[in-house]
């Protein structure tokens, strides 16, 4: 079931969703979060938050956590998923947010921030609050 509240424009839902599951992967360890801004580079996604787990188990429990939250907070479900298995480069498909879980090798060998380095980088709230408080 995919959330679409009449109230919300999808971009905003778009960017509460990435915003979401970077806050999730934090939570559960991951490193070195982004949120990317792909609007306007392409049509096929709006967002793409990149992790960095420290193992198979640790990426896993951040899809999983992710997968939870992003159902019971947004009512939005993932549409596809890839590399769960393997856990060196797990992809969920939200549609409009793309969330790439990587090991340390996987990121530094496919380097998706430089792949798409005119993207906008999306401040997360913790870098935002400590830009303000400097």
């Amino acid at each position: 079931m995919l959330f679409r509240s009449p109230d919300v424009p999808q971009a905003d839902r778009a960017r509460a969703l990435a915003m979401m599951a970077a806050r999730v992967a934090e939570e559960t360890r991951g490193t070195d979060v982004r949120i990317l801004d792909l609007r306007g580079l392409t049509e096929v996604v709006d967002y793409f938050v990149v992790a960095t787990g420290s193992s198979r188990r640790q990426m896993h429990a951040m899809a999983d956590e992710i997968e939870a939250v992003l159902k019971k907070e947004h009512k939005d479900r993932k549409r596809g998923a890839e590399g769960y298995e393997e856990g060196r480069w797990i992809v969920l498909d939200y549609g409009d947010v793309m969330v790439h879980l990587f090991d340390a090798d996987a990121r530094g060998y496919w380097d998706i921030e430089h792949l798409w380095s005119d993207a906008k980088r999306v401040p997360l709230p913790a870098e935002t609050a400590g830009a303000t408080a400097g």
